[in-house]
């Protein structure tokens, strides 16, 4: 694993971390866009790994995640599917203002803290591994 890549694994398991500790004090909206950016740089620690470049935006990120995935059964379509699903919490927490559209309950929240752990035990997995013939 290049170091890049371990250094966004770091930073997402630093994100994971906080999120759980947020989520322990009851702040839905928060631990779920703390967990958002544990995904986030999990998935960007695929892409440096795989590609040797950095996406620079957060809609770079999921469809560069989703083409080096592809082809990739043991990670899927699931986890291209919850790197957009857990973007929209990181909306709603920066955005989203008024009515139930802004609203993220303590089980949703939960949920993507749990499904980011998994991304990030899967995705290092991932890179401990020999990259395939040819990801590009």
């Amino acid at each position: 694993m290049t170091p890049e890549a371990a250094d966004y694994l770091d930073k997402a398991r630093d994100d994971l971390n906080d999120a759980k500790k947020i989520a322990a004090i009851g702040l839905a909206k928060v631990a779920a866009r703390s967990a958002y950016y544990a995904a986030y740089h999990t998935a960007q620690a695929l892409i440096v790994e795989r590609t040797g470049k950095i996406a620079k935006t957060h809609s770079g990120v999921r469809p560069e995640f989703a083409r080096l995935t592809r082809e990739m059964p043991e990670i899927g379509r699931v986890f291209s599917i919850f790197l957009a699903k857990a973007y929209k919490y990181k909306e709603i927490c920066d955005y989203g203002v008024g009515g139930h559209g802004a609203v993220v309950t303590m089980a949703e929240s939960n949920e993507v803290v749990a499904n980011a752990a998994d991304f990030i035990d899967r995705i290092t997995i991932l890179l401990a591994e020999p990259p395939p013939h040819d990801s590009r």
